[in-house]
């Protein structure tokens, strides 16, 4: 258990009391690029995890152990600009927003890692993010609820990592609930958690083993094309603040007035809104058909309005479009790689990823990467004790 190698390797170099902490990875079932433009997505936080043992050191430096990367870094208590160690910037970017907060620091010892795989769309930086800050709400008494350290975690990624996200990923991790997806409203962070009754289904991953080096460029681009269409939408109507408040009508009426490209990016996003409501009924009424069919309908708006897939997301979506072991599948994240999300029929499932995994190579000469998950817990302590017994 991985809960277990983290504990054991800050045992064998510390000799401080070590207390231990996890934070999920996500799933986003639909709802993709909503959540920067005020709009609804549909998360759940996923059975794998980061898992962080931590305690305060003695000095005015830490030591912070990252497993996955075999590295041993030594971290100032004043530390406050970016280092080499890309995965310390993470937790660096949290301390910096506590501090800016009015908080003291100490140093700490640590070890940290992951089984969420890194740049598969899985959110590992979030839940990164949010294992940090959950822990120094513990340790600094500081009393933040989930929501407040979904913001915090949120303006680290933002200032300090410098890529303007959403806030979807840190609240997913952080309010996750196993067997269930979640409708937020992104403005007003309101939500509701919908029981998945998967049945004979589950969610695979499929990972495409890419990530193309435009993906946090062109997701800034579409942040300021979205405000650009805002920008054109407030000449006809002057109270909008976001696409959450456009529909099909305030667009379609004001289409001259749109360079071309602007209007399809705001014509994905509010049909994205839409097709999250309708997934929300349909996991209502139990009705898993429909909820792969606004997957497959997510995809394309993705692929050719909003322009953020590419040709190994786009080849793997095309592979099961067809196939009746597959209700849904479309790409999920923000873009330009990682994963597709798929809802398989659970025996047919290997036939299938043993078929895709044979053309898949042969389309780009890469080995197919696949991953089960189901939903989980979100971000929280893990009693040491409930280790040993």
């Amino acid at each position: 258990m991985l809960a277990e190698i983290v504990l054991n390797i800050f045992n064998e170099n510390f000799d401080t009391q070590a207390m231990l902490f996890r934070s999920p990875g996500r799933i986003n079932l639909i709802g993709e690029h909503t959540d920067y433009n005020d709009g609804f997505v549909l998360p759940a936080a996923i059975d794998k995890a980061v898992y962080l043992a931590i305690a305060p050191a003695k000095g005015d430096y830490g030591r912070w152990i990252s497993v996955d990367f075999g590295e041993s870094i030594e971290v100032s208590r004043m530390q406050n600009l970016k280092i080499s160690n890309d995965w310390a910037n993470y937790l660096l970017g949290v301390i910096q927003e506590f501090r800016s907060a009015g908080f003291a620091i100490p140093a700490f010892d640590l070890v940290v890692a992951a089984d969420i795989p890194i740049g598969a769309g899985m959110s590992s930086s979030a839940a990164l993010e949010c294992v940090m800050a959950y822990a120094l709400n513990h340790f600094l008494h500081a009393g933040l609820d989930r929501k407040s350290l979904a913001f915090l975690t949120k303006r680290a990624e933002n200032n300090f990592i410098g890529l303007q996200c959403g806030i979807m990923d840190m609240f997913a991790s952080l309010h996750g609930k196993k067997n269930h997806v979640f409708r937020l409203d992104c403005r007003s962070l309101e939500y509701e958690y919908f029981p998945l009754h998967l049945n004979d289904y589950y969610f695979i991953l499929l990972d495409t083993g890419v990530k193309h080096s435009l993906a946090s460029s062109e997701y800034n681009t579409r942040r300021e094309e979205c405000a650009e269409g805002i920008a054109t939408l407030k000449k006809f109507y002057p109270g909008l603040n976001s696409l959450r408040d456009v529909d099909h009508e305030m667009l379609n009426a004001n289409k001259s007035a749109f360079d071309p490209l602007i209007f399809q990016r705001c014509a994905y996003v509010v049909e994205e809104n839409n097709r999250v409501q309708l997934t929300c009924q349909a996991l209502r009424d139990n009705d898993l058909a429909t909820t792969g069919r606004m997957m497959f309908a997510s995809h394309q708006g993705l692929k050719n309005q909003y322009q953020v897939s590419c040709a190994e997301l786009d080849f793997l979506v095309d592979q099961v479009s067809e196939d009746p072991a597959v209700l849904g599948a479309r790409m999920m994240g923000g873009g330009f790689g990682g994963c597709t999300i798929n809802l398989v029929l659970k025996n047919q499932a290997a036939q299938l990823i043993e078929k895709i995994s044979e053309s898949y190579q042969a389309f780009s000469g890469i080995a197919l990467k696949h991953y089960e998950v189901v939903t989980g817990e979100g971000t929280g302590e893990i009693k040491i004790q409930s280790l040993v017994q």
